[in-house]
């Protein structure tokens, strides 16, 4: 990201009166430009032969494009009274094998409780994997099915990561109805052990949460990243995404730093990117350990996995426009996923 702007001098202009434009003292506009320039380009009394000034990022005339941070420079996560649709878009790379996912879906804020917001998350459009509706019989099983989930209450904390599924105990009400609908449809063995399998995890709260944290959807627009930033707009966090099957997530870890002033479309810009900071070895992880099966002073920091965010927030609500997620991860042949959520515009 920039750190710094660039003023163009104009004829007649003067140190004095540049520095009235962004409001900055002579000598911090001076200071700064001396840091950031060429040492010929440098300013020892007055605008000389120089062309353009460096100024601060945050030296803007118009202060409306200045990102609103709260208390300890962190950027509030405010979505009261919010209703929005998303495109989303998930590719997932497995060695040579790759597929992608399409749908929408909706975000509706419901309440805001003990420090936690509540949404309700819906399906809006069919599936569509590799840009072609669902049409496979285990495909159709497993999204017919999946509608026993929908609408979805989930709660999330203040700096806007999942927290938990609020609405369970509607799930097993809506199955019937859901389960009628399957039999009219299809019929045979397979759909039966299908409605098995369904059955069971809906008795199973653990599942169902385990059945959650693995959606890349939810788990890329409520990642977390309402943060406090220091003073050159960063700030360190470790993160974990569930690239693979297994009760402890691989962990990254990530610079975050956010433009402290908005872009020409008046959104905010938020960016991640690390490496993954494991303890398990790649054997591990393909064994599905939760834990490190070597010895201490053994251990060496797997670092084989990179993980990279872009976040672009309105600039008035500081919600998410558009957001990008990629993650990746060495288990002998390399996995990716992509996830692309995109506001849909009425």
């Amino acid at each position: 990201m920039l750190k710094f702007n660039k003023h163009i001098i104009q004829n007649g202009e003067t140190l004095d009166s540049i520095a009235a434009i962004y409001e900055l003292p002579v000598d911090d506009l001076k200071f700064f430009h001396n840091n950031h320039c060429e040492v010929k380009d440098q300013i020892l009394i007055q605008i000389r032969h120089q062309k353009e000034l460096f100024i601060p990022r945050i030296a803007v005339e118009d202060k409306k494009r200045l990102v609103k941070f709260s208390h300890g420079n962190q950027i509030d996560f405010r979505p009261q009274n919010s209703s929005l649709s998303y495109g989303v878009i998930i590719k997932i790379e497995n060695g040579e094998k790759q597929n992608e996912l399409k749908y929408s879906t909706s975000v509706r804020w419901l309440k805001s409780e003990n420090k936690l917001h509540y949404f309700e998350i819906d399906r809006i459009s069919n599936l569509f994997i590799n840009d072609e509706e669902v049409n496979e019989m285990a495909d159709l099983l497993a999204y017919k099915t999946s509608k026993v989930l929908y609408p979805l209450t989930v709660s999330v904390d203040e700096q806007g990561k999942l927290n938990d599924i609020e609405n369970v105990f509607e799930f097993k009400t809506r199955w019937n109805a859901v389960k009628d609908e399957v039999n009219k449809e299809y019929e045979g063995e397979v759909v039966d052990l299908y409605c098995q399998k369904i059955e069971a995890i809906l008795n199973e709260q653990d599942a169902l949460f385990v059945y959650f944290k693995n959606d890349f959807f939810l788990r890329t627009l409520f990642f977390g990243i309402y943060l406090k930033f220091n003073q050159n707009n960063q700030t360190e966090i470790s993160a974990e995404f569930p690239l693979i099957k297994n009760a402890k997530e691989p962990e990254y870890r990530l610079k975050v730093e956010i433009d402290p002033v908005k872009d020409e479309y008046d959104l905010v810009n938020i960016s991640a990117e690390g490496i993954l900071n494991e303890k398990r070895t790649v054997s591990d992880l393909i064994n599905e350990a939760p834990f490190p099966m070597l010895a201490d002073e053994q251990m060496k920091i797997n670092q084989q996995g990179k993980c990279r965010l872009q976040y672009y927030l309105n600039g008035e609500t500081m919600l998410a426009e558009s957001l990008y997620l990629e993650c990746d991860i060495n288990l002998e042949k390399w996995k990716k996923i992509s996830v692309v959520i995109t506001v849909l515009n009425d």
